[in-house]
């Protein structure tokens, strides 16, 4: 049977909300679990790219390259670009510091909002999940993934000031779906850096399930020291501490994207 990949964007605009984390630990549990995962990283910062362990230095060609390529006629592919990880089956687009600039040179570009759709289309029959890591900001960049792809997850921490701001994500969601991508859906919202000692924490939970029903995935990703070391290792949480509460949450919630579809 030929596979068609869910294609996911994880999306916030706010900072510091675990985006590139999820994205990562997201795409190694599915990987885990025997599923064969692309994930795109589309944000400058590159942090899903070095979250894999991949050097951003003097990288000959990052998702820059192919979304503005020097030579439109003679692209490179993501096949050009593209690196294994070394445990789990999962692809990653690597992103560079040089990806900054791609937001002022789409502006006048031609097919801007579907550029990114353009080159994940083709890679639809190869994998089982494709998994794009945004910018924390609703730009072009952005509007690129949401154009490409089929589900928007997002993450939100679990503070006080949680729920602030997605008024604008779900529009530019809305605007998305009306005019470009009629397909598109908010797949999921994931609770992250939940500390179950607190009560604004608790209620961060009520409220998020309250506001999404069941578009909030059941999971809910602790706060936690090993989540946060494993970057600096170049693994994901699955590989660093395996057998801790972060990674079990972690394989728990790609159970939740699995039964989703």
């Amino acid at each position: 049977m030929s596979k068609s990949a869910k294609v996911l964007a994880v999306v916030n605009q706010k900072g510091g909300v675990g985006k590139s984390t999820t994205a990562v630990n997201l795409s190694a549990a599915l990987g885990e679990a025997g599923k064969e995962v692309l994930l795109i990283d589309l944000d400058p910062q590159g942090n899903a790219t070095s979250g894999f362990g991949l050097s951003k230095e003097g990288r000959e060609l990052c998702i820059y390259d192919a979304l503005l390529p020097e030579d439109p006629a003679n692209p490179p592919s993501f096949a050009d670009m593209i690196e294994r990880h070394s445990v789990y089956p999962v692809d990653v687009v690597p992103a560079t510091i040089q990806l900054a600039g791609a937001e002022v040179e789409l502006v006048s570009a031609m097919s801007r909002e579907t550029r990114l759709k353009s080159l994940v289309d083709p890679e639809r029959d190869k994998y089982d999940y494709i998994i794009i890591d945004c910018a924390p900001s609703l730009g072009l960049l952005t509007i690129n993934a949401l154009t490409a792809a089929d589900g928007v997850l997002v993450p939100i921490q679990c503070e006080f000031y949680s729920l602030e701001g997605l008024s604008k994500l779900l529009d530019s969601v809305r605007l998305v779906n009306t005019h470009l991508n009629s397909s598109l859906e908010v797949f999921g919202v994931v609770m992250t850096m939940h500390d179950g000692r607190t009560k604004l924490a608790q209620q961060v939970v009520d409220e998020v399930r309250e506001f999404f029903g069941e578009t909030a995935f059941e999971t809910l990703i602790p706060r936690s020291v090993r989540i946060s070391e494993a970057p600096s290792h170049g693994e994901s949480v699955l590989e660093y501490d395996s057998r801790g509460k972060g990674a079990a949450a972690y394989r728990n919630l790609a159970k939740e994207v699995m039964s989703r579809g």
